[in-house]
């Protein structure tokens, strides 16, 4: 497979599709496909005309089961190279988490380790009841970064994803759910409907204002997680839909 198809750019309307595409490998993310990942939410972020992303691994089997370990004995066998490998990284996650547009991952399969802590910092997570999840970088010796981290504590709590961590178990979709890691869990040929009646009433919705609205919620739990009041400005902004042509139509 060409690299340059490592992750796929699918679009076709409003709706953006962003495929990790290795599925001879389930969709495991080596370094080139962390890096791509963070140029493709970043390209996607420019773009007006975009009004949801879905998320997704090719194939049935998995969303991913996290980094290629095969690739650990060069890419990441020291601090030095982990500290350049855990940049790419930070790079795909803040890209995700930073983007305006709303983004749906749509899981089938596995979804550990990496795969987690990119859907983690997604808005809505729909999955099928045969999924599977975890991250089990404890068996591994490896440790998840404060940045890694940041938007699974922020999905589920300080207590559950530390649970989540220290036990390192692979664990089913009804867990999940009751973890708070998803959104909605459906029967397997269910899915790809539920994801697309989900998009569909998403685009329905002011572009705008969904933006707005993705902005905000950051901002609150951002200002939470820091102790920082909003600004006038940023109160102010708040209103500042009234005056669109999103409002007006």
């Amino acid at each position: 497979m060409d690299g340059n198809d490592l992750v796929r750019v699918d679009i076709e309307g409003h709706v953006a599709k962003v495929v990790l595409n290795r599925p001879e490998k389930l969709n495991a993310l080596n370094k080139q496909m962390w890096s791509m990942v963070g140029d493709s939410f970043a390209e996607l972020n420019k773009m007006d005309s975009i009004r949801c992303i879905i998320f997704r691994g090719e194939g049935e089997k998995a969303v991913g089961p996290g980094a290629d370990i095969k690739e650990f004995e060069t890419e990441r066998c020291n601090s030095e190279t982990a500290a350049e490998y855990g940049q790419l990284m930070h790079k795909a996650v803040l890209a995700i988490a930073s983007c305006k547009h709303p983004i749906v991952v749509r899981i089938r399969g596995l979804c550990i380790g990496g795969a987690l802590e990119l859907a983690a910092v997604c808005d809505l997570r729909i999955a099928s009841s045969d999924s599977r999840f975890g991250i089990p970088v404890s068996r591994l010796g490896l440790v998840m970064s404060h940045f890694e981290m940041a938007g699974l504590i922020e999905l589920v709590g300080k207590s559950t994803a530390l649970e989540i961590l220290f036990e390192g178990r692979v664990f089913g979709a009804e867990e999940a759910m009751d973890k708070g890691l998803l959104t909605k869990i459906v029967n397997p040929d269910e899915l790809d409907e539920e994801v697309r009646k989900v998009v569909e009433n998403i685009c329905a919705g002011a572009p705008l204002v969904n933006r707005w609205h993705k902005k905000f919620a950051n901002r609150i739990v951002e200002g939470l997680r820091q102790g920082e009041a909003l600004t006038e400005e940023e109160i102010k902004e708040g209103f500042d839909c009234f005056d669109t042509n999103d409002f007006k139509e």
